[in-house]
């Protein structure tokens, strides 16, 4: 992950010869060691476990599944999962009224922020999680219930950028269907920004307003369709987003407030000024949906997969890519045309779209405008369940 984040600044008070270290270094000190001891891996004499009373904690919701065994295509009999956690300081970087500020010059709010203090402390509680500093080198103890037995798997050490991303094995042999999900069936793969939230990505102000100011929206008839989705195919839902993973307990608490259950994915990238969190949302995201779309193949290469995006980067361009590689596990991909946004004109050409699917059978993929005209496109996958 590109998350930079520095040390806290040294102290302006020099120390004369002899004085103990105050606690401030000997924080800082800490940092630096458990920084460049994160280098040595899950080897790492130097890890230990992170402390309630000095660390944040962020572990991601997750999707169990069935390794398939090579050769003859069959799941195997145990469960598995990828637990990802994210570690901070408590007692991290405070700095957020630069942050704030430059933010609210950016979207106009100069003049309002004074009078409207609701989008003031949005604006404060969302960029919290960019400044906060990391903490490598910390491992976790993560329980699981499974079968109405507990489980306890040691996870980490945290590497340099506080993340830790490790395969646990749950066993979990006869785990009732609907609890964990079975290694078939369908598959959503979805993209968030201005696929199924108003984020107004071709704009700059628009996506700093929409991603720190306001309450998060949905795009009108697109919850009520994931409902239909859910109903019609019964699948896992995975939502793969280029945004910033520091954006994690926003877009959840989005998620899960108008949308189905399911595994989150984010960029692994922060940033450090409000250009580069920008350019997060806009560089290389064919290449990182495309390799993060591998990896859920690799969990899941058995499913039926529905992919859902939208014509404002290249999701187009990068569900193509995944069609080609793997054709007997995308069924269908829909984009929306977003055209509630300035910009757009080059990208909604039908040009565009009939280039980046010119591998893809026109069963397969479709555009469209709003969500009521995908009701009959999904009606027509769960016929397939008639085949199987």
């Amino acid at each position: 992950m590109a998350h930079d984040q520095g040390s806290p600044a040294p102290d302006s008070k020099h120390e004369s010869d002899g004085a103990e270290p105050t606690p401030h270094l000997e924080r800082r000190g800490s940092a630096f060691l458990n920084f460049f001891s994160s280098f040595l891996g899950s080897k790492n004499p130097l890890a230990k476990a992170a402390d309630p009373h000095q660390h944040t904690v962020w572990l991601y919701d997750n999707t169990a599944y069935q390794p398939v065994v090579e050769g003859d295509n069959s799941p195997s009999s145990s469960w598995q999962a990828e637990v990802v956690a994210c570690i901070f300081e408590k007692d991290g970087r405070k700095d957020a009224g630069k942050w704030i500020a430059a933010i609210a010059d950016h979207i106009g709010l100069d003049g309002e922020m004074g009078r409207d203090k609701e989008a003031h402390e949005r604006i404060k509680q969302r960029v919290q999680p960019f400044l906060d500093q990391v903490s490598p080198a910390k491992t976790l103890t993560v329980e699981a219930k499974v079968n109405g037995a507990l489980q306890t798997h040691p996870i980490g050490p945290s590497d340099r950028n506080g993340i830790i991303s490790q395969i646990i094995d749950l066993g979990a042999g006869g785990v009732q269907d609907g609890t964990i999900r079975c290694p078939e069936g369908w598959m959503v793969i979805s993209d968030i920004d201005d696929t199924i939230k108003r984020t107004m990505t071709m704009e700059t102000t628009g996506i700093l307003r929409t991603t720190f100011a306001e309450e998060p929206l949905p795009i009108a008839g697109m919850p009520e369709f994931y409902r239909h989705v859910q109903a019609e195919l019964n699948p896992a839902w995975f939502y793969l987003s280029a945004s910033p993973y520091n954006l994690y307990p926003f877009l959840h608490s989005f998620l899960h407030e108008h949308y189905a259950l399911g595994t989150l994915i984010l960029r692994d990238y922060s940033w450090m000024d409000v250009g580069g969190f920008i350019r997060s949302f806009t560089e290389k995201t064919q290449e990182y949906k495309v390799d993060r779309m591998e990896k859920i193949h690799r969990w899941f290469p058995l499913r039926r997969v529905l992919c859902i995006g939208d014509s404002t980067q290249k999701d187009p361009e990068a569900y193509a890519e995944i069609y080609q590689r793997y054709p007997g596990w995308i069924h269908a991909i829909a984009i929306r045309k977003v055209t509630n946004v300035s910009n757009m004109e080059e990208k909604n050409k039908p040009e565009r779209f009939e280039e980046a699917f010119k591998d893809v059978p026109s069963d397969v993929w479709t555009v469209f405008e709003d969500p009521s005209e995908l009701y009959d496109f999904v009606d027509g996958l769960g016929m397939e369940d008639q085949d199987f």
